[in-house]
């Protein structure tokens, strides 16, 4: 599985990319937030992918940034979205406005985004609501170089890796970080605090 690509960006042709790893070019779909943050083609790039197998072959999809990626990844769980309408998502709004949409229920403002009709912006606003306020969703960093996630939505995606759900997580990390913890410290809290709990 892929994961991470670096190489040299050959083409691009939105949403495609062409990114050049040791002699095999990539065929690569980014959304527009991504491209627009690239630098010229013959310039180095590194891109976080998402890997997809589907019957009818392999896709790549690449981020510059990590809440791009997860705010993809929870944009394909949502029933009645593929890549193609995730992708148009992230083209028309930053994962930090898809957040607070999400979290305002706002529908009108949601069946705004390309591709996004009344009953998907709804589905969204259900199936997203405990997802994305545990993504570390924060601005792009201006020189298009991927933010740093804060120790505490860092802490709170790895809960959720390990089992725990969006709304667990978030409980307790909040209920344990202190200023100035790291994300691994704020973790090793929490579980012993699951644990004790």
């Amino acid at each position: 599985m892929i994961g991470r690509l670096r190489g040299t960006l050959i083409s691009k042709q939105p949403p495609s990319l062409l990114i050049e790893v040791g002699g095999v070019g990539y065929d690569v779909d980014a959304p527009m937030s991504t491209i627009y943050d690239l630098p010229a083609t013959g310039q180095e790039v590194i891109l976080l992918i998402h890997y997809a197998v589907r019957e009818d072959g392999v896709s790549l999809y690449g981020f510059l940034r990590e809440t791009e990626r997860a705010m993809f990844r929870n944009l394909l769980k949502v029933s009645g979205i593929g890549a193609k309408i995730a992708l148009a998502v992230l083209s028309g709004v930053s994962t930090e406005e898809l957040s607070r949409l999400v979290h305002a229920g706002d529908v009108v403002a949601l069946t705004k985004i390309p591709g996004i009709g009344k009953k998907t912006a709804e589905r969204m606003v259900v199936e997203l609501r405990d997802r994305v306020d545990a993504t570390g969703v924060r601005l792009p960093a201006a020189s298009g170089v991927a933010a740093p996630v804060d120790p505490v939505g860092e802490a709170t995606v790895a809960l959720q890796q390990l089992g725990y759900k969006p709304p667990e997580a978030t409980r307790l990390v909040s209920k344990v970080a202190a200023d100035g913890d790291t994300a691994e410290a704020i973790i090793r809290k929490a579980l012993r605090a699951a644990l004790g709990s």
